[in-house]
């Protein structure tokens, strides 16, 4: 498994070099924005970590340019930055998840776990439909009347598992659970976005209406009203 990482701080760089290199893990490495961009355009990877923070480009501006490239590789954003908003921020400019500095190396590892498992669980050969929306898990690809719609690896991981649950109602829990598969802040509203950031790209603009909240049980995936 190909990893880049994309950290400014020397000290941490080394110990998560390190630390992934001992997992088995190949690690490329890159100490500013703009290296890490020209990286991440010119390889294929399995997974980036990408600092917020960094000389020359943010890394909410690389992930944003990675993502009008690829729409598949898994990102996870590192971050001093603990407030709701700037999470949000990181998952808007198109990552799968976040940590938070400082954190403990055996909860990177099971992120990267988590996403890397994500990204290879799906099934060859099958297609989820439900309306108009089909979903191709072998070619890990979406559309809905016809029209491509991408979505991040995060992003694709939640409506597979909405799509498998039709007309079940998940609790937030449940997605925490079995899309993120780590431990969670549960009181924030990460879930509600990534809820959002979904029904821009597969409800705003056709009918029927596929994902409806249930005010204090959760989501549900379903034709009608």
């Amino acid at each position: 498994m190909k990893i880049l990482l994309v950290e400014d701080e020397p000290k941490v760089a080394a110990f998560i070099k390190k630390g992934l290199e001992e997992q088995a893990y190949e690690v490329d490495q890159a100490f500013d924005g703009l290296f890490g961009k020209k990286l991440a355009l010119q390889n294929e990877y399995d997974l980036i970590i990408l600092d917020v923070i960094l000389p020359h480009a943010s890394g909410l501006e690389v992930c944003r340019e990675i993502r009008k490239h690829n729409t598949s590789v898994s990102i996870m954003m590192l971050t001093a930055l603990g407030a709701t908003d700037d999470k949000i921020l990181g998952l808007d400019s198109g990552a799968d998840d976040y940590l938070v500095k400082p954190f403990e190396f055996k909860e990177l590892l099971a992120r990267i776990r988590a996403l890397t498992r994500r990204a290879t669980d799906a099934p060859t050969g099958e297609v989820l439909k439900m309306a108009d929306l089909e979903m191709d898990l072998a070619k890990k690809t979406v559309t809905r009347a016809g029209q491509p719609i991408n979505l991040t690896a995060r992003e694709f991981a939640l409506l597979h598992y909405l799509m498998r649950n039709r007309e079940r109602v998940v609790s937030r829990v449940d997605i925490i659970e079995q899309v993120w598969e780590t431990s969670f802040d549960t009181g924030s509203n990460v879930i509600d976005v990534y809820i959002n950031f979904l029904r821009k790209k597969i409800d705003k603009d056709y009918s029927p209406k596929l994902i409806h909240t249930l005010v204090g049980m959760g989501y549900v995936m379903k034709e009608n009203e």
